[in-house]
């Protein structure tokens, strides 16, 4: 990918920059665009471990669609996956590197749209007695998706919220209204209630994280053990709840996302990818 960021930097007969503010120029836009994504699919093809497992045959066409015809419109970007599968870890590399590059992107969670169940813990005793009690923690009830559908459907036109914060401390408590989003032009949303109901029809793009079992498992346990204050033993009975959970509710939305990367691949090569895109959408030349 340095190859063709290289190509791109360095370039020296640049197209003019198209109008975008009108039709033509956002079909111009969409055309490019168009090309300068299967470049980097074929590039990716060929590299050592390739991020992009699979693309669905209609992403491409309604993603250059969209940019068409609902300008106004900010882009929502929805990344989905089983519990341990990196989509934080990418979420955070976004982050990085779209504000290095001053992106106007803004990145959420949807975990802190769980309801709050510390009633529950406390009547129970503890957050693994509750799951032990037959607890469905990732059932779509059990999050806050109409409100989860407001703030998207808000920051989609453009309208700053306040979102509530789940406290992952074993407390089950919900703060609400308790985390600022600006409605930056690109909004993206981590987390498996991405998928869930009419939430999922908001999105632009559908990204799910696909991840080795293996590799899943030693991640859990580690994210467990250091940032969670969970013993070995109680990660991996969380684990095997996880993993149940997910062919119920995550596996079977799999086949709907518009795009599966790999989980595991380099995050740096994952970075240069971003810098790339940013680079194709910013590189033209401002004089006839």
């Amino acid at each position: 990918m340095n190859i063709l960021l290289e190509k791109e930097t360095h370039k020296t007969e640049k197209i003019m920059k198209p109008d975008f503010s009108t039709k033509s120029g956002r079909e111009f836009l969409a055309i490019y665009l168009h090309s300068k994504f299967k470049q980097i699919l074929d590039y990716d093809k060929h590299s050592e471990t390739p991020i992009f497992k699979s693309i669905h045959p209609d992403f491409i066409n309604k993603f250059t669609k969209r940019i068409i015809n609902n300008p106004q419109k900010h882009f929502l970007i929805g990344i989905s996956g089983e519990s341990a599968s990196g989509k934080t870890t990418i979420c955070n590399t976004i982050k990085q590197v779209t504000e290095n590059l001053n992106m106007p992107v803004e990145i959420l969670s949807a975990d802190n749209y769980f309801k709050d169940i510390s009633g529950l813990i406390k009547e129970h005793g503890s957050f693994d007695k509750l799951l032990e009690a037959g607890y469905d923690v990732d059932s779509p009830d059990n999050f806050d998706m109409e409100q989860l559908f407001i703030d998207l459907d808000m920051l989609s036109k453009g309208i700053d919220v306040k979102i509530p914060q789940y406290l992952v401390n074993g407390t089950g408590i919900v703060v609400p209204n308790a985390i600022p989003k600006k409605a930056e032009k690109i909004i993206v949303v981590e987390g498996m209630a991405t998928m869930y109901g009419k939430v999922a029809d908001l999105f632009d793009v559908k990204l799910y994280v696909d991840i080795d079992p293996d590799i899943q498992e030693k991640w859990f346990i580690y994210r467990a053990q250091t940032s969670r204050n969970q013993n070995e033993e109680n990660a991996r009975k969380q684990l095997a709840y996880v993993r149940q959970a997910s062919k119920k509710y995550i596996l079977p939305k799999k086949d709907f996302s518009d795009i599966i990367i790999n989980g595991a691949s380099s995050l740096d090569y994952f970075a240069q990818i971003i810098n790339y895109i940013y680079k194709i959408t910013n590189n033209y030349s401002t004089t006839k």
